[in-house]
């Protein structure tokens, strides 16, 4: 299509089409790394093209959103653009469908790098050394933060910030943000506030959904006298236990208390975190309510006890379980497997989640323009409808999910608002929150293993906090 300089390109309804009912499958975005295999909706058949390419001549020349509120994009011929992420397989290729939609919309080429799971050490020299992507995908705000102290990050244009502002919530905003300066637009997210379960086991029991704290404890025992175990835990993988610690305290203690945690401003020792730690151990420590071996237990391990194994009857852990059941057990997410909402613990509910941030490392309008574009719902709908994908783009048409599962847990996402927080052992210092055997990982495997002990978990925590954060 041969355009001027002047004419904008509109991108207009992206959602594809898609025949599964499979969910949401891929490894965890901003999370650990599983060996689930992706058989979510890698078959998905006859996709539509992602964008429109109608001209608009009308269309003003300054970006934002054109007539009918369809997406204006600048035409952008000739211009070139590298992304990277650490997308591979299938996640790969639904997202350069979504990259297709954009080079189609503007006239730019963009190539794809993946960076393989660990992006850091590859980014890092690419940077230093002066040849950075364009746009990086990345899985931890801690990267952005490091990234943007490095003066590596170009700060979002008003079109971008624009975007970001209709369609997001305030807290995702917050989470692009470094010193008053805003760098980044998170794509992908992961709701990791989500409880699996066996259908037939809670059936037999006669328990439903629980949406309290006190009605999981009441279920858990009401499971267990059925003859069943209630969970199967992670705890030879510590980064579960992280996030169970996680949605109890955040809804328990509430968003400001979680941000001054995570910050370290108020100490491991504080009244709040011994009333997370005794809830917790309400389950952890429960009679008979954790199938035997939890301490050999890894990630996968949990969830085959549950649905291939018949050990237990739930295990927590976030959206991408799914992935697990489908490629790890017979059961069928939907029939034989389902979840429920991690229940209120304090007065409301509230969301830990992971996620990928885009980010610009150029100063360039193909840049800004891409960054604008992965900020729309027309661009999220694009990987949105092939499944294995959760926007935190609250204009995204929920519809377009391609089933009840994922369309639920994509809503109760969406609709934790600002109540929604990042994983805290992705934001804290490494050696704290994302080492085996060390810091938080280890210090609720302790506690797991012995929940009577809430007074040694929480002056071990600090002590490995206050060292990990030289405070």
């Amino acid at each position: 299509m041969a355009l001027t300089a002047a004419t904008m390109i509109v991108l207009a309804g992206c959602g594809g089409d898609t025949d599964t009912d499979t969910p949401a499958d891929d490894t965890p975005a901003g999370g650990e790394t599983t060996d689930a295999e992706d058989t979510g909706t890698d078959d998905a058949e006859d996709t539509e093209d992602a964008a429109g390419d109608t001209a608009t001549d009308d269309a003003e020349d300054t970006g934002g959103e054109a007539a009918g509120g369809a997406l204006a994009l600048p035409d952008l011929s000739g211009e070139s653009l590298e992304v990277a992420a650490v997308w591979t397989g299938a996640e790969e290729e639904r997202f350069t469908m979504v990259l297709d939609a954009f080079e189609e919309g503007t006239g730019a080429t963009v190539q794809y790098t993946s960076t393989g799971d660990d992006i850091a050490p590859v980014l890092t020299p690419r940077v230093e050394g002066g040849n950075p992507p364009d746009v990086a995908m990345l899985p931890q705000p801690g990267l952005l933060t490091e990234f943007a102290g490095m003066d590596a990050l170009q700060p979002l244009s008003a079109d971008v910030e624009s975007g970001i502002d209709e369609n997001y919530d305030t807290v995702w905003k917050d989470l692009g943000t470094v010193d008053g300066e805003l760098y980044g637009v998170w794509f992908k997210a992961a709701n990791k506030s989500t409880i699996w379960y066996d259908v037939e086991a809670l059936d037999a029991a006669g328990v439903t959904p629980p949406e309290t704290w006190d009605d999981l404890v009441t279920a858990s025992q009401t499971v267990s006298d059925s003859g069943v175990t209630p969970w199967a835990v992670a705890g030879a993988d510590g980064w579960t236990l992280t996030d169970w610690f996680e949605n109890v305290y955040l809804s328990q203690a509430g968003p400001e208390m979680y941000d001054q945690l995570t910050e370290h401003e108020i100490p491991w020792t504080d009244p709040s975190v011994e009333e997370a730690l005794t809830t917790l151990a309400e389950i952890w420590g429960g009679d008979g309510f954790v199938a035997e071996g939890a301490l050999q237990t890894d990630f996968p391990g949990s969830v085959t006890e549950v649905f291939a194994n018949g050990n237990a009857a739930m295990v927590y852990e976030g959206d991408f379980v799914a992935g697990v059941i489908s490629g790890e057990t017979d059961a069928v997410v939907g029939q034989d497997a389902n979840f429920f909402p991690f229940p209120a613990v304090g007065d409301q509910a509230a969301v830990v989640g992971g996620g990928d941030v885009a980010v610009g490392f150029t100063d360039s309008e193909a840049t800004m323009a891409l960054l604008q574009f992965l900020a729309s719902p027309e661009a999220a709908e694009i990987w949105v409808a092939e499944g294995g994908f959760t926007s935190p783009n609250a204009s995204v048409d929920t519809s377009l999910y391609p089933d009840e599962i994922s369309r639920g847990i994509a809503e109760s996402l969406i609709a934790a608002g600002d109540a929604f927080r990042f994983d805290m052992s992705d934001q804290v210092p490494s050696a704290f929150g994302g080492t085996p055997g060390a810091g938080m990982w280890q210090d609720l495997t302790d506690f797991l293993a012995d929940p009577t002990d809430v007074q040694g978990a929480m002056e071990s925590l600090e002590a490995n906090a206050a060292e990990a954060y030289g405070r």
